[in-house]
């Protein structure tokens, strides 16, 4: 295989394996431990979790598109 190709297919699946461990951490920490859901009103627990939550997605989309710029 060409090396240009390997780095590609490299780039393509460490890219598939961040965004599905950044959703199976969402995911625990959002359903498993309900973070993610309210009682009657938002708890302080919802609140960091969420921040949390839009904190990482912005570093992952700005990580992401920092690798395929490069």
């Amino acid at each position: 295989m060409e090396e240009e190709t390997k780095q590609f297919l490299i780039k393509i699946m460490q890219s598939i394996s961040i965004v599905l461990l950044w959703m199976l951490l969402n995911i625990f920490f959002g359903i498993y431990k309900e973070h993610a859901f309210f009682d009657n009103a938002p708890s302080w627990k919802n609140y960091l979790y969420y921040a949390l939550f839009l904190c990482s997605l912005l570093l992952l989309i700005f990580h992401l598109v920092k690798k395929w710029k490069a």
